[in-house]
């Protein structure tokens, strides 16, 4: 995770994208039960696990350019099959893929994870035996 961002970003920046997060996860965790009542049982299973999966990894922050990535190409396959609303569609893969080349910010698992550690090293005490 470090390799793709160089920095977790934190402040407002850091609060768009928790934002972001919560919004495109809730949004995927509310649309997972509407499928299994319009869907035959197989197809509403699968469904449920493609939309609700990456909603709770986006939520929580954990592994959110595969997360991010995956939403984005469900919801482009639904805009290409033509089922349900297109731009509600389209709103949600281009937040999700924008998710996921930003990165999740300073507030989600992956940084808590992967981010960069700050090792603070005791005070030197005594005298140095080189002098």
């Amino acid at each position: 995770m470090r390799r793709l961002y160089s920095t977790f970003a934190g402040g407002w920046p850091g609060i768009g994208l928790l934002l972001m997060r919560l919004v495109i996860g809730s949004v995927l965790l509310v649309q997972a039960p509407w499928q299994l009542w319009s869907a035959p049982p197989f197809l509403a299973t699968l469904t449920l696990a493609s939309f609700a999966g990456p909603g709770l990894l986006l939520v929580a922050g954990l592994w959110t350019p595969l997360a991010g990535m995956a939403v984005a190409v469900i919801e482009i396959g639904r805009i290409a099959t033509f089922s349900g609303d297109s731009f509600s569609s389209l709103l949600t893969a281009t937040i999700a893929a924008a998710l996921a080349m930003l990165g999740p910010g300073r507030w989600s698992l992956d940084a808590r994870l992967f981010g960069w550690k700050r090792i603070e090293a005791p005070p030197r005490t005594g005298r140095s035996s080189l002098r």
